[in-house]
């Protein structure tokens, strides 16, 4: 199987396991299997796939660089945008059919319940990087896109810890993610180091090497240090 079959193979198991869900939220409101409480299951199974979702789309760098299998990394968009799906899935039925819309009520416990203030950070924090996630956006925005999408490193540790404060009692689950999104932002620790390292060995080259017309300290290419 060549590598274009697998891609579309994997985003096929992707799409199916991302709406799967959805589907399984749908069906049991249709159906009544969403238990004595069905506006609390709802937020909390949306609020899970959200959390989860964020994870996963941290787990493609490190399996790129583990592998070196660089096409796994055509699934961090779609990856991204189904974590933004169910985010706003998650606000929205605790917006909607928790506090039924009404802004009093929604900017009162924003003011005054902290895991729902961190929660609603993370929340705003997704909106640009879902809006920039184009590859027009890419273009455009340059190297000021990357360092837009460096917000994808925060927003998972404010929904672990949105989670951590929601539970209160039994937290041995929101521990879990928080240990397994700590672990993904190790990996990442050798490939940061390495890219500062090639940075700094640009820059070098660049104060070595005298432009004509310029002193050899104005060499450097602008943003090679950033």
């Amino acid at each position: 199987m060549n590598t274009k079959r697998i891609v579309l193979v994997l985003k096929v198991l992707l799409w199916l396991g991302a709406l799967a869900p959805t589907v399984w939220m749908g069906a049991g409101a249709i159906f009544g299997w969403l238990g004595a409480n069905p506006i609390e299951k709802l937020e909390h199974v949306s609020g899970m796939t959200a959390l989860i979702a964020l994870l996963a789309t941290l787990v493609v760098t490190p399996v790129r660089r583990l592998t070196g299998w660089n096409p796994v990394i055509q699934l961090r968009r779609p990856m991204g945008l189904f974590a933004f799906y169910y985010v706003v899935l998650h606000f929205g039925v605790w917006m909607g059919l928790d506090l039924s819309l009404e802004l009093s009520w929604i900017t009162e416990d924003i003011a005054k319940r902290p895991y729902i203030t961190v929660g609603f950070t993370g929340f705003l924090l997704l909106i640009p990087l879902a809006l920039t996630s184009t590859k027009r956006s890419i273009r455009r925005l340059g190297k000021r896109w990357v360092k837009l999408h460096r917000l994808v490193y925060v927003a998972p540790a404010l929904g672990v810890v949105h989670y951590y404060w929601l539970v209160k009692a039994d937290v041995r689950i929101p521990l879990l993610m928080a240990a397994i999104y700590t672990a993904l932002m190790l990996l990442r620790v050798p490939g940061w180091l390495k890219g500062r390292a090639r940075r700094a060995s640009v820059v070098e080259r660049s104060l070595a090497k005298p432009v004509e017309g310029r002193e050899p300290g104005n060499a450097m290419a602008v943003g090679a240090i950033d």
